[in-house]
């Protein structure tokens, strides 16, 4: 899924852009937390499972064709005068598999039925590791007071994670994070990403605040904003 899809998908304009910044600036400007928002079209490639379907498509076209296969060869016996290939046959029925797996490759590709193909532990398992590997990859886990935490969307999926450093857990149950990436992933559902994003913010600053007072000095660990993410290269 390309940037400007995923942009039109979730019905973000430069304005949500500019308020999911605003919004973060100011929870960070309560806490030394330091809060990041991600999105991704994806969290991984799901080929494997995608294929796997679309062979089992292919095999369900064969064993639905082969009843058929005397009317099939009685419309070659049209195209020929007498002594027709006897590998015609055999030809129509590997082409037809062949193309069978082709287009129920690409209708698996799209994200309504790939939700429906790819199992949900597989799914959930995948957005966990992606998220992790952005909290990673973004510097969320190295603030001064292992303070960060990671709002992280995964589209196709239609899952949400909030990961928070060593230094939040400590203070803060898992079970509070989750709460509120519910709370996202139901405003998300209803069209109002912007709306979402900024309200989950909002919360996490809170929380944030309660256990990590601002100091006198209160620097920026980590750029403001919404990511998008490119596709999973794996």
């Amino acid at each position: 899924m390309k940037y400007k899809t995923l942009i039109k998908k979730l019905k973000l304009k430069d304005e949500d852009f500019k308020s999911i910044k605003d919004a973060v600036a100011a929870a960070e400007a309560k806490t030394t937390g330091e809060i990041a928002v991600a999105v991704t079209p994806e969290s991984a490639r799901y080929c494997f499972w995608e294929l796997l379907a679309a062979d089992f498509f292919g095999a369900l076209v064969l064993v639905c064709m082969l009843p058929f296969s005397e009317k099939i060869l009685a419309l070659y016996h049209r195209l020929y005068w007498q002594n027709e290939p006897g590998w015609i046959l055999p030809l129509f029925f590997v082409i037809s598999c062949l193309a069978a797996v082709v287009v129920g490759f690409y209708i698996c590709n799209i994200p309504a039925i790939d939700r429906l193909v790819i199992p949900p532990s597989v799914r959930r398992a995948c957005v966990t590791n992606r998220a992790f590997r952005y909290f990673t990859e973004s510097g969320v886990y190295d603030t001064a007071e292992h303070s960060g935490i990671l709002i992280f969307v995964s589209y196709m999926e239609r899952q949400v994670r909030i990961v928070a450093d060593s230094g939040i857990s400590k203070h803060i149950s898992q079970d509070l994070w989750n709460l509120i990436a519910d709370e996202l992933a139901e405003n998300l559902r209803k069209g109002q990403a912007a709306t979402a994003f900024t309200t989950a913010i909002e919360k996490c600053g809170e929380l944030l605040a309660e256990h990590f007072p601002p100091h006198e000095e209160n620097p920026n660990e980590l750029p403001d904003g919404l990511v998008i993410l490119e596709d999973a290269e794996w």
